[in-house]
């Protein structure tokens, strides 16, 4: 259940564009390949991109159990967790009014390290699957080594909300006539053909990866 606290409600367009449902919330979490962490230490503040997925109410993050930022991760200090998925640019008749159109979501949490080894391979399977749709059966199984050498965190979905724009530019009264060009700019990321690498050229394109 996410909860609206003080912290997950904007001081700007609160009822017109935050939404605290997990209908709204979730399936932006979804489609987001990459979430920002930011968090402080010794005073000094930090901000990371890192691959992500969603599991059920949980944000799921790994990497290897050498690595500070993961292990500043899983002392379970309070980060806060953003996405933003940009849609399309909003251009106005004057550039006080251009926007974007975007999906966001900002989420306030602390970490969890999964000590469980099916837990973090089924999260790291997750991850896999969201990453490259369908790869996971086709790949060369992760060992229990390799496992072992991951650190998982999970974060919790309680504190949570997310922002949205959508729709056309918003003119003043005395611009509608002026003759100047309105509209939007799709700017959406899109998957393109894969480009093997020198290994990759000896075989085939694997069926999950065809259309992409």
């Amino acid at each position: 259940m996410i909860e609206k606290t003080a912290r997950t409600t904007p001081s700007r367009y609160a009822h017109q564009r935050t939404h605290f449902d997990e209908q709204i919330v979730y399936p932006i979490l979804d489609e987001a390949l990459f979430a920002t962490i930011s968090y402080s230490e010794d005073n000094q503040p930090f901000s990371i991109p890192q691959s992500f997925v969603r599991v059920g109410d949980y944000l799921y993050f790994h990497g290897s159990i050498g690595s500070h930022f993961m292990r500043t991760l899983a002392d379970g200090r309070p980060v806060c967790i953003s996405v933003m998925l940009a849609d399309e640019l909003v251009v106005a008749k004057t550039a006080f009014h251009h926007s974007v159109n975007y999906r966001s979501v900002v989420l306030f949490s602390k970490g969890e390290v999964i000590e469980d080894r099916d837990l973090k391979y089924d999260a790291f399977k997750a991850l896999t699957e969201k990453i490259v749709p369908n790869s996971w059966d086709y790949l060369k199984p992760m060992s229990k080594k390799e496992v072992d050498k991951t650190i998982a965190v999970r974060f919790h979905i309680q504190e949570a909300s997310a922002k949205v724009r959508q729709g056309p530019p918003g003119h003043e009264e005395d611009e509608k006539d002026l003759p100047i060009w309105t509209g939007l700019i799709p700017i959406k990321p899109l998957r393109q053909k894969p480009i093997p690498d020198e290994e990759g050229k000896r075989w085939e394109l694997p069926e999950h990866l065809v259309g992409h």
